[in-house]
């Protein structure tokens, strides 16, 4: 006799995006998220602002993600949650609301990773191919750059991450110093469409083979629009377009220079992207087009690139699975590692 799939409340609220969903084993049923305008006019987020905001938002997401699934709390078998990384006030909350849901119904808790929720959005079923094992995955996002070899749903090893500053930090801060409101990657997306991304060369850094590094590159565009701006005042705002396309252009070209390394390193061709920067439009091309030479390309549907809740989810239901649970002991870990 096979067994219904579990129904799985999860919670995500590692930054400043609180998000709900309802999974029926890996098939999201529905996907909640309340994102944070307030952290806008500070060109970045603010901690303290984030966790009250979660506050705030926690009981009227998970409140709309039961109703758009027309289920009652009733009939959750488990609650899965965000443990790290992320901001500690912003993972309290969430670490919170789920260890008192689980207690007041008592059904069991499953901690995730925020960083493997990532990588396993591609075996949520939406009807997108599923990467077989192994796989590599390319995880871009704010905080993280990593290059991960996915052996299972509960084996991974990453083998090159950042040494500094992440990708989707880089596109953020060379956004701001521009002047571009925050969140700023979207926008360089945006201008780089009409630009060319030939226009200003600039540097790479020389570390390791699976190693990146962007806090030089940040520098460099920054003495760049430091000194173009003493010749010509209006140069940021006449250029707009050739600067975004070519800081683009010099992130990405590092990316794949790196996913090449990793394929000759592993022999692994069957390559994923993953994380708020996976939502980049040139990188979806980029990597589609690599099919060319042989590889298997993943690239999630674009609701599961940015922070969610079904990706959390998604896990939930996998751990699930082998009754990986954990007690009402557990403790929120802004540093928690793959």
């Amino acid at each position: 006799m096979k067994l219904a799939p579990p129904i799985i409340l999860a919670i995500e609220s590692s930054c400043d995006d609180t998000s709900a969903a309802i999974l029926k084993g890996a098939e999201v049923i529905s996907n909640v998220i309340a994102t944070q305008d307030v952290h806008k006019e500070f060109g970045g987020v603010v901690p303290e602002l984030a966790s009250r905001a979660h506050q705030k938002n926690i009981i009227p997401v998970v409140d709309s993600a039961l109703k758009k699934a027309g289920i009652l709390k009733e009939h959750i078998n488990a609650i899965a949650f965000t443990n790290g990384p992320g901001l500690l006030g912003s993972l309290l909350v969430g670490v919170s609301f789920a260890k008192s849901f689980s207690m007041a119904l008592g059904i069991p808790l499953i901690e995730v990773n925020h960083m493997e929720a990532h990588i396993l959005a591609h075996l949520i079923k939406d009807g997108s191919p599923i990467p077989d094992f192994p796989f590599l995955c390319l995880t871009v996002s704010g905080g993280h750059t990593q290059l991960v070899v996915v052996n299972s749903p509960y084996n991974m090893e990453v083998i090159g991450e950042t040494i500094d500053d992440a990708a989707g930090e880089a596109f953020d801060k060379v956004a701001k110093i521009m002047g571009l409101p925050y969140p700023g990657g979207p926008l360089i997306d945006k201008y780089a469409k009409l630009g060319d991304p030939d226009a200003f060369p600039f540097p790479h850094p020389k570390v390791g083979k699976l190693s990146f590094s962007f806090s030089g590159l940040k520098t460099a565009v920054l003495y760049f629009l430091q000194k173009e701006v003493k010749k010509n005042p209006n140069f940021v705002s006449e250029n707009m377009n050739d600067i975004c396309a070519s800081v683009q252009k010099t992130i990405l070209d590092i990316l794949f220079k790196k996913i090449d390394n990793a394929v000759k390193q592993t022999g692994i061709r069957s390559i994923a992207i993953a994380g708020g920067v996976s939502a980049n439009s040139e990188l979806r091309t980029r990597l589609a087009e690599q099919t060319k030479r042989g590889w298997k390309v993943f690239v999630p549907a674009f609701e599961y690139c940015t922070d969610n809740a079904a990706m959390i989810g998604v896990v939930g239901y996998y751990k699930f699975q082998q009754n990986n649970f954990v007690d009402l002991s557990i403790t929120a870990n802004a540093r928690m590692k793959i």
